[in-house]
């Protein structure tokens, strides 16, 4: 089978920067991700809206990612399903976000977003690559010949999760998982492994 691994980051090899930032500041509000609000665009503009009026900007958020460390196994799960099958991450992160952890799990190719910063380090505004990027960069590899196995844990990877040929809640809260009886649940990287290589191998 011609198939390629489509992996959410956040929740699943990392933790959620978002809420390590949260702890590091006090702010709760910012601990909401996309396992809560599933309107990603109001998510965000609220985040940014939280930073400016507490003079935040992407400094003081890479000084909290420098020290966040992938998830106990990610990194050996990534390694063993690198040997047998291709593997996309992608994210709803930004490339500012991701990529500084990317070098931590093996460098795996990232697909996300990019953030607009000023000069002071403000950060500004977002842009998506696309939007539904996850359900589109799915549809784009099938449409070329690929059979793609997804697996991620919040709201905004159903879309590339039930699209794929096989798909995985991760971690997933138990109010997705309940609103999605129809997805498979998984919850360690040897019970994924070994899911994939079944449907690989």
């Amino acid at each position: 089978m011609n198939s390629i691994v489509c992996l959410d980051l956040e929740g699943v090899l990392i933790p959620e920067i978002w809420i390590e930032f949260a702890e590091e500041t006090g702010i709760e509000e910012l601990r909401l991700t996309t396992k809560d609000e599933p309107d990603y665009d109001k998510l965000m503009k609220r985040r940014l809206q939280i930073l400016k009026e507490n003079n935040y900007g992407i400094n003081e958020i890479q000084k909290v990612i420098e020290r966040v460390e992938p998830y106990k196994g990610a990194k050996e799960f990534l390694d063993e399903l690198r040997t047998f099958t291709q593997v996309l991450i992608l994210s709803d992160t930004y490339k500012e976000f991701g990529l500084p952890v990317m070098k931590k799990l093996g460098s795996p190719t990232l697909f996300c977003h990019e953030l607009e910063i000023a000069e002071n380090g403000e950060i500004t505004d977002y842009k998506l690559r696309k939007n539904g990027t996850k359900l589109e960069t799915v549809k784009a590899l099938q449409s070329v010949g690929f059979e793609t196995i997804a697996a991620g844990d919040s709201y905004n990877d159903l879309g590339m999760i039930k699209a794929s040929k096989v798909g995985f809640l991760f971690r997933s809260p138990d109010r997705i998982k309940n609103e999605n009886q129809d997805v498979q649940t998984v919850e360690s990287y040897e019970e994924l492994l070994e899911e994939i290589k079944r449907i690989t191998l």
